[in-house]
């Protein structure tokens, strides 16, 4: 058995905070406060407002994986799970505060827009220090910079300095450079989101080309978990810099869908003033049971209350059901000036969801109080999660079909 391409051991990554016990806002008191404060804290032996303190923050924890060549490992997380970080320790741009980790070939890594580049360089000469930086000769860059340069489409630019290329021409061509330049490991981050969606589908199918036929090993971070379950064969879910899960990518996903779940509910909160804000928002039966599974040939009444305090005629609420793998399934925008009643009156609405309407699945919900193309002023992402079942009858017959995502509605009309 051959020996695995990467190990990671027990990686921990830890940043020192300085804070200020003073915030910005409270410089302009009056001389008088000032006194008194400092006289206060001085009594009690408080810490001086101005003095730092120092606080840690975990971005990873004892983080241990190992993986072979030919595998390729999405990771996955909310925000702030610890994922690019885990990235950047393993292509050597940050070095981690304990364990550590062995990699056994070249690595070319695609992270954030503006890393592996020099702005000042062209394009042309910024392939070929690429190059260079994997080990690689003159010769063996030239002899792949023609299929470099066409699947970048940057031919026009070659001679210009990237300072000058949009973020969208950069991740082009740096994602070009990473996957055509023969390494043997593959570390890309989220940073593909840049690109229109058909280079994103170019650059995919790159990576599983690589991937399959030249044996390498690719990492992948995404918040598209589609994708994840697309590209990948193995997956590790990081929650606050620890992995929580890992393995097969099916499993894994499912990890981190009821990680949502076992996090994020509903809305119930004080309205604020000055502002417009969701107030309260949760999902119920017809007869105001709350619950988070449903049959598929049940209505789903959705609970709305908005407090509205910064008015314009054209303002909207905006809701998308989203699946299991963040795709969006339908969308509903309602204006909400019919509703409005003066100002510091609540609007409240329930939107009904028709029985046989949502396939049997895993949803949850996208919310937004939003000026259409000008101001969002309340987003709520991946809220209320619930389930869409079915009942073991109606669909036995179509055991591991794909229902798609919404029932048709439609008529037959005899001939």
């Amino acid at each position: 058995m051959s020996e695995p391409v990467i190990v990671a051991e027990g990686l921990g990554k830890t940043f020192i905070i300085n804070q200020r016990a003073h915030r910005r806002a409270e410089r302009n008191r009056t001389m008088r406060d000032l006194i008194a404060n400092k006289v206060r804290r001085t009594l009690r032996g408080e810490r001086s407002e101005g003095e730092a303190t120092r606080e840690e923050f975990h971005a990873l924890r004892d983080v241990s994986f190992e993986l072979a060549g030919g595998d390729r490992l999405g990771v996955i997380g909310r925000n702030g799970a610890g994922k690019s970080t885990l990235l950047k320790v393993l292509s050597r741009i940050m070095e981690p505060s304990s364990g550590k980790v062995t990699i056994r070939g070249r690595v070319a890594s695609l992270l954030e827009v503006g890393t592996g580049f020099h702005p000042e360089l062209t394009g042309r000469e910024n392939v070929y220090l690429n190059g260079a930086i994997l080990g690689m000769s003159r010769e063996e860059v030239r002899r792949k910079f023609d299929e470099i340069v066409a699947f970048a489409e940057v031919e026009r630019f070659l001679d210009t300095p990237v300072k000058r290329y949009s973020s969208g021409m950069y991740v082009r061509l740096a994602f070009a450079v990473a996957a055509h330049l023969d390494p043997e490991i593959l570390i890309v981050d989220e940073v593909l989101a840049v690109g229109d969606a058909a280079f994103q589908q170019k650059c995919l199918g790159k990576v599983e080309q690589v991937s399959n036929e030249g044996g390498r090993t690719v990492l992948f971070v995404s918040h598209n978990t589609g994708v994840i379950a697309r590209l990948c064969n193995k997956a590790i879910l990081l929650d606050h810099g620890s992995i929580v899960a890992s393995g097969e990518t099916s499993e894994v996903v499912d990890r981190y869908v009821r990680l949502d779940e076992e996090a994020i509910g509903g809305i119930e909160k004080e309205a604020k003033p000055g502002t417009n804000q969701f107030v309260l928002v949760h999902m119920s039966d017809r007869q105001g049971s709350r619950r988070a599974d449903y049959r598929y040939d049940e209505e789903v009444v959705v609970r709305v209350e908005l407090a509205l305090n910064e008015w314009a005629d054209d303002l909207e609420l905006a809701m998308r059901a989203m699946d299991k793998l963040k795709r969006s399934v339908f969308t509903i925008h309602e204006k909400l000036a019919p509703h409005y009643r003066g100002p510091g009156e609540p609007i409240r609405l329930n939107v009904v969801l028709p029985a046989v309407f949502l396939t049997p699945g895993r949803y949850s919900w996208l919310m937004c109080i939003n000026k259409p193309g000008v101001r969002n002023y309340d987003l709520q992402e991946d809220i209320m999660p619930f389930n869409v079942v079915e009942t073991g009858s109606e669909f036995s017959r179509y055991k591991n079909a794909d229902y798609g995502c919404v029932f048709a509605r439609y008529s037959i009309e005899p001939l």
